[in-house]
């Protein structure tokens, strides 16, 4: 068995009476890969790592394992191991015996337990903590008793349900590190769930985004916030700064034709599939400098220059951030320093920070297309607005 399809999920519907939450869905993980599924409330990632660990029956595809089909299999017949947003521990165990219990429904020896409840408090970093209850301990160290109890019983894959929601800022920040590095230390088949794109980002080697139970875009973290396919995966990214536009695309370049809050540019096409009319494009606070317009100020090349207007600025640490009126719009930029209410500015987006899709407003007799940063996936904007 290749594996680069260690762990299938093809075609499935996964829904609730009439209502579908996946949409013939399919999914193919490589063995020992870590794979982060993102998205927000209600797009589907649960209701698919649900289904892959066989609490959710599918109304029709299949999931397979190492080629076994294992889509009418029971949970505990699947080789997999889940870890609850919860922890979901016995509170009148200890860790030990937290960590142990599936060892023990098995018929495990009580000196094959004790050794590998030990080495996995080893390994976990809860030496010594073996005789305390769950209420004495903190709430990483609760987390990592819910881990050692899923890799005692050496799961071929491990499902995580944001495990890490729980935890304070600090805390999760050391955790989600632990666990990234014992999943690769390990050699184990991942699936996270997570809401929280820095997460997925620092875990994942590849993000799933999900978007009304289908995939909008997969790939590695880097592809998924450089390169997104949609405005859905760019705006979920952090490019959450929308402006209107127009132009027309040709000869590698497209032309952004000049308007009351824009200057006209012209930019590189780098692969984007863009038609001749609206445009709608986005970037991030951090992608784009603010300039001081004292009204000599001259577009640069290979960059888009909007004309707006200073209307307050904060320091949440680092830099200054500011909220921008650029027409009808407020948008959000990062500055080294600070800028006065009622400044007139630039925003200035380098082409590389600025992601430009085709808009429902195109040009007549045009037909629609997804605008991409690589060619080849219009067909994921479509299913993702599905």
């Amino acid at each position: 068995m290749s594996a680069e399809g260690f762990l299938r999920v093809e075609d499935v519907v996964v829904g609730y009476g009439q209502l579908d939450i996946l949409k013939n869905l399919s999914l193919s993980i490589r063995k020992g890969e870590f794979v982060a599924l993102l998205g927000s409330s209600g797009c589907g990632k649960t209701t698919l790592l649900r289904t892959i660990a066989g609490f959710n029956k599918p109304k029709s595809g299949s999931i397979l394992v190492n080629g076994r089909d294992v889509t009418q299999q029971p949970p505990d017949k699947r080789g997999m191991a889940l870890v609850f947003q919860s922890y979901a521990l016995w509170p009148h165990m200890t860790v030990a015996q937290n960590i142990g219990y599936g060892l023990k429904l098995r018929g495990m020896g009580r000196a094959e337990i004790a050794s590998r409840v030990e080495e996995l408090q080893i390994l976990l970093g809860l030496a010594g903590l073996g005789q305390r209850k769950p209420a004495a301990l903190s709430g990483g160290q609760r987390q990592r008793v819910a881990l050692g109890r899923a890799l005692a019983i050496d799961p071929e894959i491990l499902l995580l349900d944001e495990p890490l929601s729980n935890l304070d800022a600090r805390i999760r920040l050391k955790v989600r590190h632990d666990i990234s590095a014992l999943q690769k230390r390990l050699g184990i088949t991942a699936i996270h769930v997570t809401h929280d794109r820095e997460e997925a980002m620092v875990m994942a080697d590849r993000i799933v985004i999900m978007d009304a139970g289908n995939i909008a875009q997969q790939g590695t973290p880097e592809e998924v916030f450089n390169r997104p396919a949609s405005p859905f995966v760019a705006a979920f990214m952090g490019a959450e700064n929308v402006v209107a536009l127009n132009g027309r695309a040709g000869g590698g370049k497209v032309r952004i034709e000049p308007s009351a809050i824009n200057a006209e540019a012209d930019l590189p096409l780098n692969g984007r599939t863009l038609v001749d009319g609206a445009y709608e494009a986005r970037f991030r606070a951090e992608g784009a400098q603010l300039l001081a317009d004292d009204g000599t100020t001259r577009p640069a090349g290979d960059a888009l220059d909007l004309i707006g207007r200073v209307e307050a600025a904060s320091y949440p640490g680092g830099t200054w951030r500011h909220s921008v009126r650029v027409g009808d719009d407020v948008l959000l930029v990062d500055a080294p320093h600070a800028f006065g209410q009622g400044e007139a500015v630039r925003v200035r987006i380098p082409a590389e920070n600025l992601f430009i899709f085709n808009s429902q407003g195109r040009m007549p007799g045009r037909p629609q297309q997804g605008s991409l940063n690589e060619g080849g996936a219009a067909r994921v904007l479509e299913a993702s607005h599905a």
